[in-house]
C-alpha cells in the first residue's frame, strides 16, 4: 500500500497548492486554494494551512512531516528564510530548511531561495523547487542545461553538475498585468470585454512576436505604442489587442535572453510551466527559429519530495522516472 508520507505545499503569491504525497514521491491528494500569502485572511498563515492540510494528519499516527516552498517563505510571507547563494544544489537547500509551529504545535518546514550576485543581483523562490523536481523527472539536465520558468517573473536558469548557477528574471508577466488594467494599451480590450487567448499559428500573438523580433535595436520600448496604433488605424481588432501585447512582452523576453546569454541561436531550452504558458512559448520560440523547448510540468511536488528525502525529513526511497532512471 502506498502510505502517505509527506505533505508538501507550493505556496506562492497568489494561490496555494498541497499534497499529500505517498512513500514513492507520488502525489496520493491534490488540493488547490486561491490564497496566496498576499489572499490570506488577515495574514492567518496557521488557519489556512490548517484548512488546506484537514484531515490529512489523522491518517497517520503522530502526523506527517511538512514541507513548504514559495513566497511562503519570503518577508511577506510566516517566516522569512534566508537565501542560499548559487550555486545551489539540493544538498545547499536542504541544509538552509528553517521552520515555524503552526497551531498544532507541528513544525511546517520551509525551503530557502536562491541568490546570485553580481553586478545585477538576482533572486528567486519556489522556482528552485521545482529545478529541484524537473532534474529528477529528466535526469539528462542535470549536467548542464538552460531551464525556463515563465510566469509572473520569468527564470533563465543555468544548471550544471546538479546545482541552480547564474540565473535571470524577466518581468513580462507582471508588465502584461499592469499594462492590460492600467494602462491605455488595455483600454481597448477592457471596454470590448475581452481576455488573452492563445497563441496560435497566425495570431495577433505572433503578430506581437514577430513585431519585437524585427524591431532591431529598437526593442519593446519603441513598439508598446503599436498596441494602441493599430487599433486606432483599423489594422488590429480591439478584442485581439491583449494577444498582441502578450506577444511583443513575451518576444522581447527572448530578444533580451539572446542578447544576456551571447549564444546565437540560443539553445535547446527546458520549459518548466503550466501547459497553457509552454504552448505561448513554444509559439514565440518558434517564431525565433530556435528550437522547440522540451517541457517538464508538474515539478513542484517531487522537488519537494526530494529535498525532504535530503533532509532526511521522510526516509529516502527510489523513485523511478518515467525514462527508467532511479533516485534515492
Amino acid at each position: 500500500m502506498n502510505a502517505p508520507c509527506l505533505i508538501g505545499l507550493d505556496w506562492g503569491t497568489s494561490s496555494l497548492r498541497a499534497y499529500l504525497m505517498g512513500d514513492d514521491g507520488h502525489v496520493l491528494e491534490q488540493r488547490a486554494m486561491p490564497r496566496g500569502i498576499l489572499r490570506v485572511p488577515g495574514g492567518d498563515f496557521a488557519a489556512t494551512f490548517a484548512e488546506v492540510t484537514e484531515g490529512w494528519h489523522e491518517a497517520v499516527p503522530g502526523g506527517l512531516p511538512q514541507l513548504a516552498c514559495g513566497m511562503i517563505g519570503s518577508a511577506q510571507g510566516w517566516r522569512e528564510v534566508p537565501y542560499v547563494r548559487s550555486p545551489a544544489d539540493v544538498a545547499t537547500l536542504s541544509a538552509g530548511l528553517a521552520n515555524v509551529l503552526t497551531a498544532s504545535g507541528s513544525r511546517l518546514h520551509i525551503v530557502p531561495g536562491v541568490r546570485h550576485d553580481g553586478p545585477v543581483p538576482s533572486v528567486l523562490r519556489g522556482e528552485e523547487t521545482q529545478i529541484v523536481g524537473a532534474l529528477v523527472l529528466r535526469p539528462s539536465l542535470a549536467e548542464r542545461a538552460l531551464l525556463v520558468l515563465p510566469g509572473t517573473h520569468s527564470k533563465w536558469v543555468e544548471v550544471r553538475d546538479g546545482a541552480i548557477g547564474r540565473f535571470e528574471t524577466y518581468m513580462a508577466g507582471e508588465l502584461f498585468a499592469l499594462l492590460r488594467e492600467h494602462s491605455i494599451l488595455g483600454r481597448p480590450a477592457r471596454d470590448a470585454g475581452a481576455e488573452a487567448r492563445t497563441g496560435e499559428p497566425g495570431s495577433a500573438f505572433e503578430r506581437g512576436v514577430d513585431t519585437v523580433r524585427d524591431s532591431g535595436r529598437a526593442g519593446v520600448m519603441a513598439r508598446l505604442f503599436s498596441a494602441r496604433s493599430l487599433v486606432l488605424t483599423g489594422a488590429l481588432a480591439a478584442v485581439e489587442s491583449l494577444d498582441y501585447l502578450s506577444g511583443m512582452l513575451i518576444g522581447e523576453e527572448l530578444r533580451s535572453a539572446l542578447t544576456a546569454y551571447e549564444v546565437h541561436p540560443l539553445p535547446a531550452v527546458t520549459l518548466i510551466a503550466d501547459p497553457l504558458l509552454c504552448r505561448l512559448y513554444r509559439r514565440a520560440f518558434a517564431r525565433f527559429d530556435l528550437p522547440e523547448p522540451e517541457v517538464v510540468e508538474d515539478a513542484a511536488s517531487m522537488g519537494l519530495w526530494h529535498i525532504a528525502c535530503t533532509a532526511g525529513l521522510v526516509d529516502a526511497v527510489s523513485v523511478t522516472d518515467t525514462a527508467g532512471s532511479t533516485f534515492a
